[in-house]
């Protein structure tokens, strides 16, 4: 039994939450969201990926980090650590980990990666990251292969700190709006990847007592027909669940703005 409380944090990409919870397609977090800490947030302009998970994992603001769009260019990350560097930062006995399937996230060969890659931490166990391109092979199927790892990485590892991102709804708002189709079709999916990872989570609680804190969020919402980028509310749409297995929910401010999340979050370690 350990005494210190494990973070997963998922990024689901463009999620609209109370429409994927209206549509009856996501049941694992309607109930999450109906059994934990929940926060509204309002993420800033612009509302595209690039800046808004960049805030998201850093702490900082894009004035700190310099990220306006997603093409990266002129960035200050190497101001800017992500959540999981300074979570070692904090405890350097701990392990981290981090999955994702779009490049600037994690993926050292592309622009960024806001998440570190750490050769010399991955070369002696204390991080690992899983490194997948759903911009070339499509969402659908690295949704899919990312939860898959995660899933491994929670039985195997226990990571103390993680990172898991999904983007399948935030294609399928763009080819097909936020209303109906396709878009709940790729909600339903992520729903079912998200229910995987806190079945084993549940798993290792119920074998070894861990304490475990469950996290999600997102980086910006859509437009009805599809697209973000603007200053409506519902493209500036965010929020925060965190649900605590083996622990309290959190006792966070009702309202929490973006770049308070990983404040929070390495509060928790």
């Amino acid at each position: 039994m350990t005494s210190q409380t494990k973070i997963l944090l998922i990024g689901i990409d463009g999620l609209i939450l109370q429409r994927a919870i209206d549509s009856g397609r996501a049941a694992t977090l309607a109930t999450l969201r109906a059994d934990s800490y929940f926060s509204e947030m309002v993420v800033d302009m612009p509302t595209v990926s690039g800046p808004s998970w960049t805030t998201l994992l850093t702490g900082v603001t894009q004035q700190v980090h310099k990220v306006i769009d997603n093409d990266y260019g002129n960035h200050n990350l190497a101001a800017a650590p992500d959540l999981l560097t300074q979570a070692r930062m904090l405890k350097p006995e701990i392990v981290t980990y981090a999955a994702a399937g779009w490049p600037p996230l994690i993926d050292p060969n592309d622009v960024g990666p806001v998440i570190r890659t750490r050769v010399a931490d991955q070369s002696t166990g204390k991080h690992s990251i899983f490194v997948r391109d759903g911009e070339t092979n499509g969402y659908e199927t690295v949704d899919v292969e990312v939860a898959q790892d995660a899933v491994r990485a929670i039985r195997e590892i226990a990571p103390d700190a993680s990172f898991v991102y999904f983007c399948g709804a935030d294609e399928a708002g763009h080819l097909d709006g936020t209303i109906e189709g396709s878009y709940f079709d790729a909600i339903n999916r992520i729903d079912g990847l998200v229910a995987q990872m806190h079945h084993a989570i549940l798993e290792r609680h119920r074998m070894l007592k861990e304490k475990w804190l469950i996290v999600i969020t997102t980086d910006h919402g859509h437009r009805d027909e599809g697209g973000h980028g603007g200053d409506s509310p519902q493209e500036r749409a965010s929020f925060v669940i965190a649900h605590g297995v083996g622990v309290q929910h959190p006792s966070w401010p009702a309202q929490i703005k973006p770049e308070e999340l990983v404040g929070h979050l390495l509060s928790t370690l």
